[in-house]
This record gives C-alpha cells, sequence and structure tokens, in this order.
C-alpha cells in the first residue's frame, strides 16, 4: 500500500474520474435508452424501430453487468443494425467495442459520437490514438486538445498533446505542456514522470535527472518509475547510481522489490546495458493511457481504466505491462479464460515471465482445473529451481482444495530453499502449520504455529488460529485465550477471529461472553453458516431457545458443509445437553423470575440484525 500522501490523493482523484468522464454516459444511456426515441436523429419511424429492438439493447445491458462483453458487442452490434441514429446506442456500443479492444469499430462509432458532441472525451481520446497511429499528428493533436476538460481530462490531454509535440520535433512545446502550475497538485507525479521521460528520447540529461530524482525522493515503490530512473542512469554509464536505486527501491518494498528491479539489478551487477523504458513518441503516448489506466483498474476505476489500457494497446499491442494489468481487471472480474488468454499476448522471455505463468496457473485453479495448474507450476519450478515461488503457488492451491499431505510437501520444499528466516516468512510456517493441523497432525502444527509466531508476535492470523486450536483442545486455556483476545484488538472487524474469540468463551463454558462476541461476529459475517451455527449454541446454553433455533435455521439456508447440516438438523430437533452446573443456573434465572414483578415481553429484532430478540 503506497502511503506517500502524494500518491493517495492523486488515486483518490482518479476515483472520482469513472464519475464525471465516461461511465456516467454509460449509465445515463442505459438509464434513459427507453425514452430516446425522440432524442434520436430520425423520424418517429426510428422511435418505433427502436422499440421494436429494445431487447437487443436491454440483453446487451445485461451482458454488460455481468462482465460478459463478448456477447454485449454482438447485442449493441444488432441493436446498431435496427437503430442505426440513435446517439444513445451508438455511444453504448462505442463504450463497449472500445471495453474490448476492437480498434476500427470503435473508432467508426466515436467519429459518428463527436459529430453530434464534439466534448465527448473518450471518443475524442480514441480518434487521437486511431490519428496518431496512422501518422496523422496535426488531426491527433486536434482530437486530444478537445478532449482536455475536468482535472483528469486535463492531464490526459496534457501528456498526450506533449508527445505529440515530441514526435513532430517541437520540443519547447512539449516541455512547456507539461508545466505543473496548469495543473492539478495531484498531478504532478504524472507531469515530472513524462518530463523525465521526454528528456531521455532527446537526451536531455539533466532535465530528465532532476525530475527523476524528485519522483524518486517522493515515491520508490512505484517499480515502472524506479525502472525508468535505473535505465536512465545506465544509459549514462552510472551504473552505481542505478545500483543504488535499484536497492533503495528493494529496501523499502514490503516483499523484497518487484521482480522487474530484481531483474535490472543483476543486469546492472552484471555491468549490462540497458535501453530506456520509452525510447519513441508511440512508446511514451502509450506509457500516458498504460500509466492512467493501470492507476483506475488498481483503485476500482475498472471501466474507464480497461479502455485506457486498450488505448496503450492499440499504439504498442505487445506492451507487457499494460497487458499484465488488463489482464488483471479480468481475473478481477472473473473471466479467467480471458485473462489467461491476455497473458499469452505477452512475449515470451520479459522479466514477469514466472509471474505470468504463475498467475496463469492461478486461474487455470479457479477454472476447477486443479491438475493443469499444478503442471504448469511444476514445470516452472523445474526450470528454476531455487525460485520458491512456485512452489509455494502449489502449495497454496493445494491447501485451498484440501489436499493438505500434498500442500506440505511443497512448503517443506519452500522451507528448504530460504537462505535465513525473516520475519516475512512467517506465512511459510503458518500454512505448513495449519496444514498439519487439518491432518491432525497437532505436534507438527503446533511446532510450525509457534515458529511462524516467533517470526511475527503480532500477525492475528497466527495468533488466532493458535489460540484458537489450544482452547479447543482444552490446553494452555489461559494463553491461547489470550492471544485470540490479541488478535481480536489487531483485527475488531474480522467477523472470523471474533468468532474465535466467542466460540472460545463458549468452550470455557462462559456463555453469556461468548454471547456477546458471537452476535458481533455474525453481525460482521452474516452470510457465513458456521458463525450463525455457533451463536445457536451460545444462545441455547443461556436459555435463548427460540432465538437459537432461528440461528440454526437461519445456517441452514446459508449452505453448510454436509456434515454440518447433519448435526444442524439434529439440533433442530432436540437442542443441545447442558452440563449439571448450566442447568442450575438456567432454573435460579427461571425462579428469580417468577418471583418478580410480571414484566410485559414482546418480540423485536435488533438493529442491523434479522433474528427474532426476547424483550423484557
Amino acid at each position: 500500500m503506497r502511503e506517500d500522501s502524494m500518491r493517495i490523493a492523486r488515486r483518490q482523484r482518479l476515483l472520482a474520474l469513472p464519475v464525471v468522464f465516461g461511465v456516467a454516459c454509460l449509465v445515463t444511456a442505459s438509464t434513459t435508452y427507453a425514452a430516446s426515441g425522440s432524442s434520436s436523429v430520425g423520424s418517429q419511424h426510428a422511435g418505433t424501430k427502436l422499440k421494436t429492438h429494445l431487447g437487443s439493447y436491454l440483453a446487451g445491458r445485461v451482458a454488460r453487468g455481468r462482465n460478459d462483453t463478448t456477447n454485449a458487442v454482438e447485442f449493441y452490434r444488432r441493436t446498431l443494425v435496427r437503430s442505426p441514429n440513435n446517439i444513445r446506442v451508438i455511444q453504448s456500443a462505442f463504450l463497449i467495442e472500445a471495453t474490448e479492444g476492437n480498434r476500427q469499430k470503435a473508432a467508426s462509432l466515436a467519429r459518428r459520437l463527436v459529430k453530434n458532441n464534439k466534448s465527448h472525451q473518450l471518443a475524442q481520446l480514441w480518434l487521437g490514438i486511431d490519428a496518431f497511429n496512422n501518422g496523422r499528428l496535426n488531426e491527433a493533436d486536434k482530437h486530444f486538445k478537445a478532449a482536455y476538460s475536468g482535472p483528469v481530462g486535463e492531464l490526459t490531454s496534457s501528456l498526450a498533446q506533449a508527445w505529440v509535440a515530441l514526435a513532430k520535433g517541437k520540443k519547447n512545446d512539449a516541455y512547456a505542456l507539461l508545466k505543473s502550475s496548469e495543473q492539478a497538485d495531484w498531478s504532478d507525479f504524472y507531469l515530472r514522470y513524462h518530463r523525465a521521460l521526454i528528456a531521455d528520447v532527446m537526451g536531455d540529461q539533466k532535465t530528465a535527472r532532476s525530475n527523476y530524482q524528485r519522483i524518486f525522493s517522493v515515491d520508490s515503490r512505484t517499480p515502472r518509475t524506479t525502472a525508468a530512473y535505473i535505465r536512465h542512469a545506465v544509459r549514462y554509464g552510472q551504473y552505481r547510481l542505478a545500483g543504488q536505486t535499484a536497492r533503495t527501491h528493494i529496501r523499502k518494498s514490503s516483499s523484497n522489490g518487484h521482480e522487474a528491479i530484481r531483474y535490472l539489478f543483476k543486469k546492472i551487477k552484471a555491468g549490462e546495458r540497458l535501453p530506456l523504458i520509452v525510447n519513441t513518441p508511440e512508446a511514451g503516448l502509450a506509457e500516458v493511457f498504460y500509466g492512467l489506466g493501470e492507476a483506475l483498474t488498481s483503485e476500482g476505476g475498472v471501466s474507464l481504466g480497461t479502455i485506457y489500457l486498450q488505448m496503450a494497446l492499440v499504439l504498442k499491442p505487445d506492451f507487457p505491462f499494460a497487458l499484465a494489468a488488463l489482464a488483471n481487471v479480468y481475473e478481477s472480474t472473473k473471466r479467467y479464460d480471458r485473462a489467461i488468454g491476455t497473458y499469452n499476448r505477452i512475449p515470451k522471455g520479459t522479466a514477469l515471465q514466472a509471474s505470468i505463468d504463475i498467475r496463469k496457473a492461478v486461474n487455470l485453479n479457479s477454472m476447477d482445473r486443479v491438475d493443469d495448474a499444478k503442471a504448469v507450476l511444476d514445470a516452472l519450478a523445474a526450470k528454476h529451481p531455487k525460485d520458491i515461488r512456485s512452489l509455494e503457488a502449489v502449495g497454496n492451491i493445494l491447501r485451498s482444495r484440501k489436499r493438505y499431505r500434498e500442500a506440505i510437501d511443497y512448503y517443506t520444499r519452500v522451507l528448504a530453499l530460504l537462505p535465513k528466516e525473516e520475519k516475512r516468512h512467517w506465512t511459510y510456517w503458518y500454512a505448513r502449520g495449519t496444514s498439519y493441523e487439518r491432518i491432525k497432525n497437532w505436534p507438527k502444527a503446533e511446532k510450525d504455529l509457534l515458529k511462524a509466531m516467533e517470526l511475527d508476535p503480532d500477525q492475528a492470523l497466527i495468533l488466532n488460529y493458535l489460540g484458537y486450536s489450544w482452547v479447543d483442545q482444552k490446553v494452555n486455556l489461559e494463553q491461547g485465550l489470550k492471544l485470540i483476545e490479541k488478535a481480536v484488538s489487531l483485527k475488531p472487524d474480522d467477523g472470523y477471529i471474533v468468532d474465535s474469540l466467542g466460540w472460545a468463551h463458549f468452550r470455557l463454558g462462559n456463555f453469556d461472553k461468548a454471547v456477546k462476541h458471537l452476535e458481533r461476529a455474525v453481525e460482521l459475517r452474516p452470510e457465513d453458516p458456521v458463525l450463525n451455527d455457533h451463536l445457536g449454541d451460545a444462545l441455547w446454553q443461556v436459555g435463548r431457545e427460540r432465538e437459537a433455533r432461528y440461528q440454526w435455521e437461519q445456517a441452514l439456508t446459508l449452505k453448510p458443509e454436509a456434515k454440518d447440516e447433519v448435526k444442524i438438523r439434529q439440533k433442530l430437533v432436540s437442542g443441545l445437553p447442558r452440563s449439571k452446573k448450566q442447568a442450575a443456573t438456567l432454573r435460579q434465572g427461571e425462579k428469580a423470575k417468577r418471583k418478580g414483578p410480571g414484566k410485559r415481553v414482546e418480540m423485536t429484532v435488533r438493529p442491523g440484525r434479522s433474528s427474532p430478540a426476547v424483550r423484557q
């Protein structure tokens, strides 16, 4: 997570973009379509025709809503055949064609859009890309200027115009377009980055260096800008600066640095030459749309960010980072086959190759092709026997599939490859320890979990798992409860960890405390059958039998595992046994109620919960 305030502000402003720049157009088109006959370019007959073919349009909307963009394209194309002049349909069709990267179709629709609305920013940007790609630089400049509106539109337009100016050989114009004083404060990061890139292309070492230094002093964690700085230093023979830059990135990153930087670091130590990250105006313009697109898709602006990435790929079809970002979009929307296909478009042998293979395997697993995923990762491990990432990935996949014995073998191979133990390695002992626990080898499980806790004593997952296991086995009860309480203090809004605390109190016979924590757990994770089942058990033990049955019935509606379903149904028939102490406590409570003054009893529902509670 990048913590620099400038970057955070930049991301937040980018997140506002989909509302004002593109997605709002799509929403408007969707919600006003049924009444759009009067806005059509054409006669009343066109409006009648539009109603006739409303089904195709609505089907396109549904398909898009389900991220089925392939079918959405076909539905919108059918609608266009019947309603070729309806501007709402044209707009929706353009957005989906652009989302799919259908260059010519999108360009054709964009031309029709700007005839009706010259301020349509996405259409103007797409036409600018198309013109630039075909060498029509003046036309490209005109379209990019027309997209200059709103903070992000202004930034995109300025960056694009700067690269067009460079393509025309107008160095001073390119620099002038990247003046920070004319942009919002948060855009300074992008402006400096592209000023540095343009200076590098022109051989202006001084300007490039000063801008790279400023960027890196503020943010040394971003791989792309770090790689650009490293390649700049190598270009001028300054390998020491390049090495220092790589080491700083690796040291300040939480996961030992990005693989692209580690790859460059090896090249630096070998004294190899490295090309600039951008060496042509075409590559620079692609960098504009990749950088903004990746930022948008990473922070939730998937629809607009995807179109930006597609524009980058129009300019540079084999752009590895843009393709990887687009594949990530498909993963986030559960289109795993599209993700794999996009990864396959990345040229072989890049610094990303190992990660690409791992991601493809993860997607295969998501498609329930577990053995295929394992085969990909086993081949990668054989090719790179000292790289633990593929072994870890196989272990994680097998553990998620409850193939714990196989997973243990892979985690053991990972641990054998570690040169030294570090805090961040807690995950390997934790993963193997939990796998041992699942196959009921508690001695080995406990040993691994203790080792994980030794490496990171403030990791809530470890504290929760170890503490709960102790309490569940009724050993180290006091210590186990303290571990769970610490885990809850670290993650008070994690329903599963709060459930562990409640269930620990249940196992210890502290039923009132159990109810308190388990109610909170169900509020946090109301969709989980186990948590609802636990709450039912606790409610039963404190004598709130009607509520207990409600929670058990609720658990059944949430599709519990088969063995748990059998137990829940049995509890609905016969309840739960109570200890003599608890039974006596409940009898005393009933006697006290009978002796006291009569009270009205009514049924109510707690705020935020659907289960009934008795209020007296």
